[in-house]
């Protein structure tokens, strides 16, 4: 009981988004600390990621949050290439695959202590350490220029579309004809028009959203801290070793008891 409740394990559970396909560099970056972590570097643990007390991580991990309706969600081309990969093979297999799961768009890291953590001492650190990078940050102001861009040019081509609308519009109150209204909506593609407007103001709010996430290259979305394992034989010992006495106590009982019928043998011999 009384090693329960001073050995505790903890884990804290970090919900991230690599942006700019950085996916390959996040899982590289976990790796590398999780090495660092179990050869005990606290050297580089607290000059290179900034930890305070390092000695207390025990390991950190990644894994995909497998969300196959965000992946193909409005991208044709990862829709395509699902079916494409179902045809060959299992495709629960294909969705757990490192490839596919690579590109999923959120991801769990999970970092285990033997300590209470805070979010200032461990977790800042570990992601501030993960968006040190000069590439993605260079290439994050072209995202974000380009993002820009995009919603400038789509607000232009939706007041366009409304003036095209307008016109078409004032031109059909001028000629209250129904057989106007049937020509120009055979000549003109109204029905076109307007879905292309929907679409650009799809757009315009998905970019927006996006716009969002790019402050950073590892965009944190939610943490969960303090979260006590109790996994394998953690907050089980008050169990686990009384079983364990008891086995080693027979083990050693029959052991002696072998030992001296051994020996009583070899002396009548």
């Amino acid at each position: 009981m009384f090693l329960d409740k001073t050995q505790k394990k903890f884990d804290h559970q970090i919900i991230v988004t690599p942006n700019f396909k950085s996916a390959d560099y996040l899982y590289s970056k976990i790796n590398l600390l999780n090495a660092k972590i179990i050869e005990r570097d606290t050297a580089f643990l607290k000059r290179s990621v900034g930890l305070k007390h390092p000695e207390i991580l025990k390991g950190i991990k990644i894994k995909p949050i497998t969300d196959v309706y965000k992946f193909i969600e409005n991208k044709t081309e990862n829709f395509e290439l699902i079916k494409l990969m179902a045809e060959a093979g299992d495709i629960n297999k294909i969705l757990e695959d490192n490839l596919t799961s690579k590109n999923y768009t959120n991801h769990e890291i999970i970092v285990k202590t033997d300590e209470l953590a805070s979010d200032e001492s461990t977790i800042q650190p570990i992601l501030n350490f993960l968006n040190e990078s000069d590439y993605f940050k260079k290439i994050q102001i072209e995202e974000f220029k380009n993002t820009q861009i995009k919603l400038s040019q789509n607000d232009t081509i939706i007041s366009q579309i409304d003036a095209v609308l307008n016109g078409f519009s004032s031109s059909v109150n001028r000629n209250q004809q129904s057989d106007k209204l049937v020509y120009y909506n055979e000549n003109t593609q109204l029905n076109d028009v307007i879905k292309t407007k929907e679409a650009l103001i799809y757009q315009q709010g998905v970019l927006r959203v996006d716009l969002i996430g790019m402050d950073k290259i590892i965009k944190e979305n939610s943490a969960t801290l303090n979260i006590e394992n109790r996994s394998s034989i953690n907050g089980k010992l008050k169990l686990v070793l009384p079983i364990l006495f008891l086995l080693s106590f027979i083990f050693i009982h029959l052991f002696l008891k072998y030992y001296k019928s051994q020996m009583r043998k070899a002396q009548l011999i």
